[in-house]
């Protein structure tokens, strides 16, 4: 934890949180020593707040029954993480949050003292979150109003759905457990019911939708983030290898957070391993860098690389 003052108040809001704790467990949650713990103790009796302590097994500290930590009490570092974090949703989630985000904005300069103020706005001059991919929202608010009210409700839904390689979409009911922006697209993960499995549907390929009356449990055990880890690990299932010529080695270098692995070669060349989600999306990769790249592995992918730049040569070929 950063200073005195942010350890002192979140001392403040566990015993708030719960009575008659040990001293050493208060200690680990802070990350300090039973000793310093007592020397923080007695700097809030100090400040007459309101502290007491029972011997036994089942004793520990306490604020006096009654008493209340004053609302809002933010360090200046918290009261920047709440206004940017606040901001972010307005900006990410569009009309479904907009007026909420502006609401709790607003009470925030309204309540917020001098320093954390000015704070906030050194904040928003200096740290600055830029280029986030993401569709227009208009188009998409009321999928994700209608979504996230199933959701909260915990109601199937009906939709059409066009997958990635179909042209037509089709009838799908499906139990929605939560919503997710990743990479600047929107989805709704949940159990399909064509399909008898957790999946995962991207909100801009949704047609119709509606919420129907059969009510759903979502499974306790359920973890939007492990479904997300399962469902990137899952789609990495073609291994490429390039060669990057001498001319854009420095090419390799500057995406070098891309590659699997990077072996420099003796020549100034660069070998790097990666992994696509199919041999399409590694095709195009491929040509992208043009003639400074040169496919190693699979041999199916060569083969696409090189149907597609001679037919692009022909598309271009002068009469």
């Amino acid at each position: 934890m950063a200073n005195t003052a942010t350890r002192l108040i979140t001392l403040l809001m566990l015993l708030q949180r719960q009575p008659n704790q040990k001293a050493a467990d208060l200690a680990a949650q802070l990350g300090i020593s039973v000793r310093s713990l007592h020397r923080y103790i007695a700097m809030l009796d100090e400040m007459g707040i309101p502290i007491y302590s029972e011997r036994g097994p089942y004793g520990g500290f306490s604020l006096v029954r009654g008493y209340k930590m004053p609302p809002l009490v933010f360090t200046p570092e918290e009261a920047v993480a709440v206004h940017l974090g606040t901001s972010l949703v307005r900006e990410m989630w569009g009309k479904l949050y907009h007026e909420a985000a502006q609401g709790a904005l607003a009470k925030l300069d309204n309540v917020l003292p001098e320093e954390q103020r000015h704070e906030i706005a050194w904040a928003r001059r200096t740290l600055l979150t830029a280029g986030l991919h993401r569709l227009p929202l208009d188009a998409l608010s009321p999928v994700l109003e209608k979504l996230r009210r199933a959701i909260r409700e915990q109601r199937r839904v009906k939709m059409t759905y066009r997958k990635q390689s179909q042209s037509a979409a089709e009838a799908r009911e499906v139990d929605p457990y939560a919503l997710v922006n990743r990479a600047g697209w929107w989805y709704v993960i949940g159990h399909c019911h064509l399909r008898n499995a957790e999946r995962s549907f991207r909100l801009d390929r949704i047609g119709e939708l509606t919420l129907l009356d059969q009510i759903f449990q979502t499974p306790a055990n359920f973890n939007a983030q492990e479904f997300l880890a399962r469902g990137f690990a899952a789609e990495n299932k073609v291994e490429m290898r390039w060669r990057f010529a001498p001319a854009g080695a420095w090419l390799a270098r500057d995406s070098r957070a891309y590659w699997d692995a990077f072996e420099e070669q003796s020549d100034g060349s660069i070998i790097i391993t990666a992994s696509m989600p199919d041999l399409m999306w590694a095709a195009a990769m491929t040509l992208s860098y043009g003639p400074l790249v040169t496919v190693l592995a699979p041999d199916e992918l060569r083969r696409i690389v090189r149907d597609w730049a001679r037919a692009i040569a022909q598309q271009y070929a002068e009469s």
